[in-house]
């Protein structure tokens, strides 16, 4: 499985897609979420058979009936567990260190993506230092964080498929 994060909808971009991509949008530039924009995206995911989840806002997901939520590193809120959703909602959620790792637990993340491995920005960790954190949790890891054709190979080393990105997609 593969995630690929987006700002904005653009159809061709979504189209390069296969069925095992899964879309997250996640736009941080506006305070107010475009429920119209939203539906456009899910409509287009839903007729490539593409999953399509929205980032940090749990409420709108399941209104909109989307296929899941993903909650950023950032957000440490448990609200989400009271709200009630049907069985194939999945929530998925990120984390740089083992802090964040434990609250993503405790938020009952299906997947927690761990980042960064190869983007050398101030959450890298390294090779090492991703398998060491990744080994303290039973919950499914998904790499992030600067995968690349060259580097995708190296996900093997770590026994791991699933990886998500911006830049591999593009």
């Amino acid at each position: 499985m593969k995630y690929y994060f987006i700002n904005k909808f653009d159809t061709n971009t979504i189209d390069k897609q296969d069925k095992l991509t899964t879309i997250i949008y996640r736009n941080y530039s506006t305070k107010t979420l475009d429920e119209k924009l939203i539906i456009k995206i899910k409509k287009h995911c839903k007729k490539r058979s593409i999953k399509f989840y929205l980032s940090n806002n749990i409420r709108l997901a399941i209104k909109l009936d989307l296929d899941g939520v993903y909650i950023p590193a950032f957000n440490k809120s448990f609200k989400h567990l009271a709200f009630s959703f049907k069985k194939t909602f999945k929530i998925i959620g990120s984390a740089h260190n083992l802090k964040e790792i434990r609250t993503k637990e405790n938020q009952k993340v299906e997947k927690i993506f761990l980042s960064s491995l190869f983007k050398k920005n101030k959450n890298f960790l390294g090779i090492n230092k991703f398998k060491l954190l990744s080994n303290l949790t039973k919950t499914e890891i998904v790499v992030l964080g600067g995968i690349s054709n060259k580097n995708k190979k190296k996900l093997y080393l770590l026994k791991l498929t699933e990886f998500a990105g911006i830049s591999y997609f593009q």
